[in-house]
């Protein structure tokens, strides 16, 4: 899933079509920086709050980390899928929590699971 780096965090990837995205996960105060910009300032609304649903999921451990992703290619819908796979996959490998994993995965699979296209 991911790999340490000397103090950068915890990095995780996930795909949508041609679209992926990278996420490094560090402890911090639960902030959310997608392309360098804030997750509070995406818009429409309905894209923020869709990749925001990890976020949620996880609780108090998100309010525990500062996550920066980066995303590119294909469309936006697209990004926005591989932009919460990456949080999601983020958020369970810095947690190390099973019960986090197997409620992501209740919730909706394709969380943990890239698109195989």
């Amino acid at each position: 899933m991911g790999k340490k780096k000397k103090g950068k965090g915890t990095d995780t990837k996930a795909k949508k079509k041609t679209g992926s995205a990278r996420a490094t996960i560090k402890r911090g105060s639960g902030r959310v920086w997608i392309n360098k910009r804030l997750l509070e300032t995406i818009q429409p609304r309905y894209l923020r709050m869709f990749i925001s649903e990890p976020l949620v999921i996880a609780g108090e451990t998100a309010g525990k980390v500062d996550i920066r992703v980066n995303v590119k290619g294909s469309g936006f819908m697209s990004q926005a899928v591989a932009a919460r796979s990456a949080i999601a996959k983020a958020l369970v490998e810095f947690s190390r929590s099973k019960e986090l994993k197997n409620k992501m995965l209740k919730y909706d699979r394709m969380l943990l699971v890239d698109d195989s296209r």
